[in-house]
């Protein structure tokens, strides 16, 4: 019986520093009675997507993604556009996909898993034309996302110093959302679309998101007094943000952003963008990647 062909995207820097290589690792653990790695490195943004596509042109089904959510985000938007199934190899410093399905972090135990080969349908989400799997948004977790992208230090320390140095700097604004036609006017630190629960790092912004119901949770973060910051980051990572009284999440299929004004800043998985329009569509796409993940998964 042939070897299945299977594809590794590795992100050779992704994390906090320059990594150790994968390679080895995927070609001591990996199943070879059943496959046949093909293995790339990326060197730029976007190569992970031109990888992919590469790869399913010369006969690899499954992809796996080995980075952080940058990788996760580009592999996956390819894998779908090519029907292939997605592995992940969590190397990044938030991995807010991997750690929503319960992908471990060890790199063997994730090669395990692509072993055993257990899949699951998920949903994904898009921003305009830019797939999202974990979060999007608008606010204040757009500005860390453009202000962190801009640093040369990476890991949870830098993020954490971005997020309190631009704390002091930022105010709350008042947006016009439209859900599944229905008006949302709202003044707020930041709104959250989220496909899965968290951002990454298991900073978990929407506790009851779930992955594959074809829904979006919109997450929205009144203003709230300086004293309660400490408390509101508690409670983001002890997954219980959805019990304060300045949280508030709606949940929908189509949501649609309006303003006068033709110029946005978004995050998608972490990526920041600009966009320069009157309004900015965002969608849940149903169960439409099969993600590889544990066994005793939901």
């Amino acid at each position: 019986m042939p070897k299945e062909k299977i594809a590794f995207i590795i992100n050779p820097v992704s994390g906090r520093k320059q990594r150790s290589d994968k390679s080895e690792i995927i070609r001591k653990t990996l199943d070879k009675t059943k496959f046949k790695p093909l293995i790339y490195h990326t060197e730029y943004a976007g190569h992970a997507y031109e990888l992919t596509e590469k790869a399913a042109k010369k006969g690899c089904k499954t992809v796996v993604a080995v980075g952080g959510d940058g990788t996760v985000n580009e592999v996956g938007g390819a894998a779908i556009q090519w029907n292939m199934n997605m592995g992940i190899i969590p190397s990044g410093s938030g991995n807010g996909l991997a750690r929503h399905l319960k992908i471990p972090v060890d790199t063997v135990k994730a090669i395990k898993l692509i072993n055993k080969g257990n899949k699951m349908l998920i949903d994904a989400g898009k921003l305009d034309d830019k797939w999202f799997f974990c979060t999007c948004g608008i606010g204040f977790d757009a500005r860390i996302g453009r202000k962190f992208s801009k640093t040369k230090v990476r890991g949870f320390g830098s993020y954490v110093n971005t997020v309190v140095r631009e704390f002091r700097r930022y105010n709350s604004r008042k947006y016009k959302i439209i859900i599944d036609n229905k008006k949302v006017v709202r003044r707020a630190f930041l709104i959250t679309v989220a496909n899965a629960s968290q951002y990454g790092n298991n900073a978990t912004i929407a506790p009851g998101a779930k992955i594959n119901d074809g829904l979006l949770d919109v997450c929205i973060l009144k203003p709230f007094p300086v004293m309660k910051v400490f408390a509101l980051a508690f409670m983001l990572f002890r997954h219980s943000i959805d019990e304060s009284s300045y949280y508030e999440v709606l949940k929908g299929e189509k949501i649609l952003f309006k303003k006068k004004k033709a110029k946005y800043r978004f995050h998608y998985d972490g990526e920041p963008i600009k966009i320069r329009k009157q309004k900015i569509m965002i969608t849940v796409q149903p169960r439409c990647l099969n993600v590889i993940i544990p066994g005793s998964n939901r």
